[in-house]
């Protein structure tokens, strides 16, 4: 029993200096020219991340894909972006239905010297449960909640107990890719104790983006929808931005209303119009 109980320990250390050692590598120092952002810099330099995408198709609606709305979204918002905030350069992670590894996203920003990492997600209500048919045997079906609606907001931090479920489902996208552990230095998204290694990382831009995140919240609201707050998890595609990041769930694809309003052209231009207010707002905030 001791020998097993060492044995985790070190296992459990390992895995944590390997995470520390992924953070800090994955973000180079930066040259004379290319300084990371700062209270009073400019902002200029946004990576928009679409979820998902080619075959992680995200979660399912009854009529759409999570990976589609979300690259709509995103593309759109750049546009905007572009149009109208002039000397900010917009990255995207994907500009078509392709698969992305989540520790490449961040990875994106971090070469481009983001000032701001934004992930655009669709959340769902419902899960998968297997039960017992007529015939005594187990069948995967999935349980439908279509009333649960809203937008939030997470950032990367500690996990608060029974808040584990969206962090794993957006972590799941890890076992899509080949070599996952290796990536991840043994990171397992179906087993919450492995978020350990996640939560033992520190992210110093924490507070810039609680501001953001909030931002977009508060728009999320002028707009009518359902508040749900801003959120600390352990996200894998947050982990190692070495800028302000968030990622935002800009409704419930489980919900008939919600995603017909997310696949409108009115509903995409309204959460489009929201995430650039909130950006416009942090970055008139950021510059003064």
């Amino acid at each position: 029993m001791t020998k097993n109980l060492n044995v985790k320990r070190l296992s459990l250390f390992v895995a944590t200096i390997f995470t520390l050692t992924l953070a800090t590598s994955a973000t180079p120092p930066p040259q004379d020219n290319q300084q990371p952002q700062a209270p009073g810099q400019k902002l200029r330099t946004i990576v928009l991340d679409a979820g998902h995408g080619g075959h992680d198709a995200g979660a399912r609606g009854r009529q759409s894909n999570e990976k589609d709305i979300a690259l709509s979204v995103a593309l759109k918002l750049g546009k905007k972006i572009e149009d109208e905030l002039p000397g900010v350069q917009v990255v995207f992670t994907r500009k078509t239905d392709v698969f992305i590894p989540l520790y490449e996203r961040p990875a994106v920003a971090n070469k481009n010297k983001a000032d701001l990492f934004i992930s655009i997600h669709c959340n769902s209500a419902d899960s998968d449960r297997r039960v017992k048919n007529s015939r005594g045997r187990y069948v995967t079906t999935t349980v439908r909640k279509p009333s649960v609606r809203g937008t939030e907001t997470f950032v990367c931090g500690f996990n608060r107990l029974g808040s584990q479920d969206v962090a794993i489902r957006e972590n799941a996208s890890i076992l899509l890719e080949e070599n996952y552990k290796e990536n991840y230095g043994g990171f397992d998204p179906k087993d919450p104790s492995s978020m350990i290694v996640f939560q033992l990382m520190k992210n110093q831009y924490r507070r810039e983006s609680i501001k953001l995140a909030s931002n977009m919240q508060d728009e999320f609201v002028r707009s009518s929808r359902v508040n749900r707050g801003v959120q600390e998890l352990s996200l894998a595609v947050l982990a190692t931005a070495g800028m302000p990041s968030v990622l935002t769930e800009i409704g419930f694809i489980s919900s008939p209303d919600e995603e017909a309003y997310m696949l409108s052209s009115n509903g995409q231009s309204e959460i489009v119009a929201n995430l650039f207010n909130a950006i416009k707002t942090y970055k008139t905030a950021t510059e003064r």
